[in-house]
């Protein structure tokens, strides 16, 4: 199955970027932001994994200003070891991806997703993990028409408030951790849904911290994981036309 490695422009440069999509034929389009951590093996991974399924998964360097990825140098393995001293790196970056550059660079990753000759016509897809949860929620809430599931786990999606989520005409999946929002928080998060009229399922995935689906750092749960492939995979099989 192909990767190719890809340069997208925006409206501040170029992106660089990794694809990962079937032989042959033309594919719905999936955008996938990565967590903070940014492009490094496991994101290789698991878009391949999703394009085994049938789709174009187009990963962009969320922090291509600051250079090609990987921006910072990582450990094989983010343990508690190493964490505050990647964090302390990696903090500056999140910090300067501004509401207003992720809506820019959104339109641009749209733009060059659906003009790629092995996308098929229609509405897309966006998943993301980490901070690449709440680009994804904000993507989608800036681009009804177009994108037709959002998908975010472990992802600060609430961050925006409830008149954001208004927005969104996708159907929805959240996953969260069991570290990152209380009971009581999950609920006032799915009654802002609720009041916005989103479809939606959220939830918080039992036994879980924050990173949970990332092989490569201490927060992976197998099961975590495989419950994010459960919902995911049906989930853009509903709303894509998946040939």
């Amino acid at each position: 199955m192909p990767i190719k490695m890809l340069h997208i422009p925006t409206a501040d440069g170029q992106a660089d970027a990794f694809a990962a999509f079937p032989d042959r034929g033309r594919h719905p389009g999936v955008l996938m932001y990565a967590d903070g951590f940014g492009i490094r093996p496991v994101l290789r991974e698991m878009a391949h994994e999703l394009a085994g399924h049938g789709y174009y998964v187009l990963v962009p360097n969320l922090f291509y200003r600051h250079g090609p990825a990987p921006v910072i140098e990582l450990p094989e393995y983010i343990g508690e070891e190493v964490r505050s001293a990647v964090f302390a790196q990696l903090m500056p970056l999140i910090e300067a991806h501004t509401a207003e550059r992720v809506l820019s660079d959104a339109d641009a990753y749209l733009r060059f997703l659906t003009s790629q000759p092995e996308v098929a016509a229609g509405p897309v897809a966006v998943t993301g993990y980490c901070i690449g949860g709440l680009l994804a929620t904000r993507t989608a809430a800036a681009h009804p028409g177009q994108v037709a599931a959002v998908a975010a786990f472990h992802g600060p999606v609430g961050a925006d408030g409830p008149d954001a989520l208004a927005e969104i005409t996708a159907q929805v999946h959240f996953g969260h951790a069991e570290s990152d929002l209380t009971p009581e928080a999950l609920g006032e998060l799915n009654q802002a849904l609720d009041a916005a009229g989103v479809g939606y399922t959220s939830e918080i995935y039992p036994g879980t911290v924050h990173g949970f689906t990332m092989s490569d750092t201490d927060a992976f749960d197998p099961a975590g994981l495989k419950r994010h492939w459960d919902r995911l995979l049906p989930l853009l099989d509903r709303t894509l036309a998946n040939s």
